[in-house]
């Protein structure tokens, strides 16, 4: 058996740092408790922009540029070691953490944010980079285009880890370039919530008859820093939830074994069988005896794509 723990609770919109100090605190609680396996939602650091849904780029311009620089400056460059903390903490409590981040590449220009998620070993190293595929409506005032390389999955101590952010989870194809690579637990840090966004949850499981694990953003009015622009204006009730959370997991036949956790911040914990993933596949395997080769074939580029290649010498 392993415990999981899915952390549900807000970061420091919009500062890197003090998200960070807060993750390596809950991690340390997390892994005190037992958890091998912990996991963040989608842009936990230094938070998901959820002012893009009650903006319009054309008529409030001006302050969406003042949040986009902040994001900017408070994103994370995992090249650069924006990350030490927290894979510091990964190898020090012996656990592997699954985070979303609002991330920028100064290697390559580190002009475009990716709504990326990272698996960090219990050696300290990011095992896998995930940047999300296709950002959600008005996400792509935000975020930039994935690709395919870190579309992979990663064999932990808890066992073989991948995921899609969000929903990238209605991607039919991106999900079995994952269950193709023998994925035992299916992490899907996400900004959605609500009964729609469970029952996704439960056919994940049951179409890849695997652990499935929902990490859900718990966010209120009052978690907003004082100093956040127009803050007054956008989120003006301090008691309204901006997002009620629902973290679930999930078990390979679709049943709901812990949450969902609902307006409420907390740490979600659960304990799952990754012996029970390959028997419940005797029924449904899709990339197996439940697959079509002989008709259907999927190819993933995973190559990174980069808009230049420089040649020296």
């Amino acid at each position: 058996m392993t415990m999981i723990a899915i952390i549900q609770r807000p970061p420091v919109l919009l500062d890197r740092g003090a998200t960070i100090t807060r993750a390596v605190q809950w991690v340390a609680e997390a892994a005190a408790a037992g958890a091998s396996l912990i996991v963040f939602p989608e842009s936990f650091i230094p938070g998901y922009p959820s002012w893009i849904w009650r903006l319009a780029a054309g008529r409030d311009g001006a302050i969406m540029g003042q949040l986009h620089a902040r994001l900017l400056a408070n994103a994370v460059d995992v090249g650069g070691g924006d990350l030490a903390e927290l894979c510091e903490a990964a190898r020090a409590h012996n656990v592997t953490i699954v985070c979303g981040i609002n991330e920028r590449d100064r290697e390559q220009g580190g002009g475009t944010l990716y709504n990326t998620v990272v698996i960090v070993g219990t050696d300290g190293r990011v095992q896998n980079r995930h940047r999300k595929l296709m950002p959600t409506n008005p996400e792509r005032m935000v975020h930039g285009l994935g690709d395919a390389s870190g579309l992979r999955v990663v064999d932990t101590p808890a066992g073989r880890v991948g995921g899609l952010i969000c929903w990238e989870n209605y991607m039919p194809l991106a999900r079995y370039a994952l269950y193709a690579q023998g994925m035992e637990i299916y992490v899907a840090p996400t900004y959605d919530s609500g009964d729609a966004w469970i029952c996704t949850m439960r056919h994940i499981a049951l179409e890849g008859r695997c652990w499935v694990v929902g990490s859900g953003t718990a966010l209120r009015a009052s978690d907003i820093p004082q100093d956040f622009p127009a803050r007054a204006e956008l989120f003006p009730d301090p008691e309204e939830w901006i997002n009620d959370g629902d973290s679930v997991v999930v078990d390979p036949m679709g049943k709901v074994v812990a949450g969902p956790l609902r307006r409420e911040a907390g740490i979600l914990f659960a304990e799952i069988d990754t012996a029970r993933v390959a028997p419940s596949r005797r029924t449904l395997d899709v990339i197996g005896h439940y697959a079509r080769p002989d008709i259907f074939e999927l190819q993933v580029l995973r190559a990174p794509v980069t808009p230049v290649r420089y040649v020296d010498g």
